[in-house]
């Protein structure tokens, strides 16, 4: 069993937190134009921090993270900590930041606002063709898009892909069915895979993908 530890919070931009930003950090922070933005990424290193700290026991002002991405090198990867085991995911969406922690395996974890986005359109850029038919039968399209939606955004997190993989090469099980990749095909994919859904709240979807082959055992710390 593979624990998996989730922690959700609102986004807060408070000064305490701003101190904890290395300069290449503040860098990105600075260049948020949007409040909200600067909020959402400030909160997201702060769990990060908070979450490491307590794992390792390291001091969370001490705490430094990598970018390099794994696949060209360069540094728009997401964050690592250096010559650790441990391995956490973030994301963030309207009110709300996640952050996923598991030691000995890679995991990416996605969480999406439902929206009033033009659901047709984006289907035929992120969905398999199995599961743009699925999706035009459900009752509820706007939530299946998203729930399909989030768990590749996952699973490409998890490998390091990120956008440069393409999701129509992905097609993973039906939003009210248990969260598994069905079918992989390009050079971007990878196996084994267990997945997950979380439990963001209404109005969101949000899943979790791990690199892995054992069975997954999560813990998520609500919202406050």
């Amino acid at each position: 069993m593979l624990e998996c530890a989730v922690r959700w919070a609102a986004p807060v931009d408070e000064p305490p937190m701003r101190d904890l930003l290395d300069d290449g950090e503040r860098d990105r922070y600075d260049r948020f134009l949007r409040p909200e933005d600067k909020a959402r990424f400030v909160t997201g290193r702060l769990l990060a921090r908070t979450a490491l700290a307590e794992a390792t026991g390291l001091a969370p002002e001490t705490i430094r993270f990598t970018t390099d991405c794994p696949h060209c090198g360069a540094a728009h990867g997401k964050p690592r900590l250096p010559g650790s085991a441990l391995d956490f995911s973030l994301s963030h969406s309207g009110d709300r930041v996640v952050l996923v922690l598991v030691e000995g395996a890679e995991v990416g974890v996605d969480v999406e606002r439902e929206s009033d986005r033009d659901v047709d359109r984006l289907a035929e850029m992120v969905l398999a063709a199995p599961e743009r038919a699925a999706l035009a039968a459900m009752a509820d399209r706007k939530r299946g898009f998203h729930a399909y939606w989030s768990r590749k955004e996952a699973l490409l997190k998890a490998t390091g892909h990120g956008l440069a993989a393409p999701m129509t090469d992905i097609h993973v099980s039906a939003p009210d069915e248990p969260p598994e990749v069905l079918a992989w095909e390009g050079d971007a994919a990878v196996s084994p895979v267990r997945m997950a859904d979380l439990t963001p709240g209404p109005g969101y979807a949000a899943s979790i993908a791990v690199l892995t082959d054992r069975p997954l055992k999560i813990t998520e710390t609500p919202l406050d």
